[in-house]
């Protein structure tokens, strides 16, 4: 394998504007230097507006994306990068899209019959600015509830609440990362994530948080978190839960290596979460772990993500 792409010269796009930049540049750092250490014309690229002009000078061939958030996982570079003619690794322009749009890819997921949790959409008719007593929202579920930006990674801006003075805060500081929130039920139950690489399911991994929930600190510090693998569920719950991510990353019609997180309720039934098209690749991260276990180590899992993209632009 290594022999077809050696001599690719292969751009790592990192960093960006969003909320997840810190996280970004480790992800691409580590995709990086293990190229470079197995010998890999790899570059660094940090990602701005002059992204496309960098691209030419440095001669870029391949794109290894390991942007999170914003513009970088939502379709926009993907979108540049097709009308370079350049391959890419990762989902295409509208899978990107739709997985980072979390009312749009639930509605997608509510299509095929997948599971999700009960959940509203607090709409672009509220600000971040807005007086408290302004918000008033009374979701048609019991509390707890989970509040979320629509249209970001990585725990930023989440809660869980329990009340409805809570519910208005939550709102108030996930408006400041977007015009739409997702206000859903908290399902009780097991946190697991499923890797899928191409037309294959990896396998999955169980997260316990040493926290309340799996949020930005407990993803990225380690020693945080105890991560299970395989998932202590008994074989058929983890047969559906593979089949659910798969489905999943069909459904919004995903490439490439993506992580699907569900949560398995106390009566072993999974919920959808969502879909990452670009999932971290930190020395935390669950995707590398997960495809570890499947015989992977690092960097055959960046190769095999590298030649997934080349082998969707015909060049075997």
């Amino acid at each position: 394998m290594k022999e077809l792409i050696t001599e690719k010269r292969i751009g790592v796009i990192a960093g960006g504007v969003s909320a997840e930049r810190e996280v970004s540049l480790k992800s691409g750092n580590a995709v990086f230097d293990a190229l470079k250490g197995r010998g890999y014309d790899a570059v660094f690229i940090d990602a701005s507006e002059t992204l496309c002009e960098t691209l030419g000078k440095e001669g870029i061939e391949i794109a290894f994306l390991a942007l999170h958030g914003g513009w970088g996982e939502d379709g926009s570079v993907q979108g540049m990068l097709e009308v370079m003619g350049m391959p890419y690794t990762g989902s295409g322009v509208l899978a990107s899209a739709l997985a980072m749009d979390k009312e749009a890819s639930k509605k997608i997921f509510q299509h095929h019959g997948l599971n999700v949790p009960p959940y509203i959409i607090v709409g672009s008719g509220y600000r971040s600015s807005e007086a408290e007593e302004d918000i008033n929202i009374s979701p048609p579920f019991p509390a707890p509830w989970v509040v979320k930006p629509s249209r970001e990674g990585s725990s930023v801006g989440v809660n869980i609440i329990n009340t409805h003075e809570e519910l208005k805060e939550a709102i108030k500081e996930a408006l400041a990362y977007g015009s739409r929130v997702v206000v859903e039920s908290f399902i009780e139950g097991r946190e697991v994530h499923a890797g899928v690489l191409g037309e294959s399911v990896l396998g999955g991994v169980e997260v316990r948080p040493g926290r309340s929930f799996y949020d930005y600190d407990s993803k990225y510090t380690p020693g945080m978190t105890e991560y299970i693998l395989p998932p202590e569920i008994d074989e058929e719950t983890l047969k559906r839960v593979e089949d659910i991510a798969f489905r999943a990353h069909k459904a919004l019609g995903c490439k490439g290596a993506t992580r699907v997180d569900l949560i398995v309720d106390g009566t072993d039934l999974p919920c959808l979460l969502e879909v990452n098209t670009i999932p971290g690749m930190t020395e935390t991260s669950l995707l590398p772990k997960i495809a570890a276990l499947a015989g992977y180590d690092f960097t055959l899992l960046i190769e095999a993500i590298i030649m997934d993209a080349l082998n969707r632009r015909g060049e075997k």
